[in-house]
């Protein structure tokens, strides 16, 4: 290897080098945006995490269906509950905004009673959807306030 080709390996590494840190530098600054956890939008899901986490926690019970988390859209199977095996139940919870607000959550429910060895469709009482929501909102709630302390 000669003197001269030496030196020119020196310099191009040296040029790429300046042009890689370059590149970099123009990346960000020096500032950077300070995380807000808590804030009522935290969308890195598509929907607000903390009412999607508390939703999925609080069906927990029955397998899930379809879970969607960039829709917002957690479907369960069939749930029956062993001490009442004549009835069953399937719960579909939509997330429809980023904001942890009350109004960004929609459940539903549909059941069915065992008659004549064939499910029928039963009503579900209105107190039963309205549980469900309390119970994902005060969940997601206190989600978001274990990410502030």
């Amino acid at each position: 290897m000669t003197v001269k080709h030496t030196f020119a390996t020196k310099i191009i590494r040296a040029a790429m080098a300046t042009a890689a840190l370059t590149g970099l530098a123009a990346c960000g600054g020096r500032e950077r945006p300070a995380a807000d956890l808590a804030a009522s939008q935290v969308t890195t899901i598509g929907v607000n995490s903390y009412l999607w986490r508390a939703a999925l926690e609080t069906v927990s019970f029955a397998p899930l269906l379809q879970a969607d988390s960039a829709g917002g859209v957690i479907v369960t199977d069939w749930y029956t509950n062993p001490a009442n095996p004549g009835e069953r139940v399937k719960v579909s919870v939509a997330i429809l905004d980023q904001d942890l607000r009350a109004d960004a959550l929609r459940v539903a429910a549909s059941r069915q009673v065992a008659q004549g060895g064939t499910w029928v469709d039963a009503p579900v009482q209105a107190a039963t959807v309205q549980k469900l929501e309390d119970i994902i909102l005060t969940k997601a709630r206190d989600l978001r306030r274990q990410t502030v302390s």
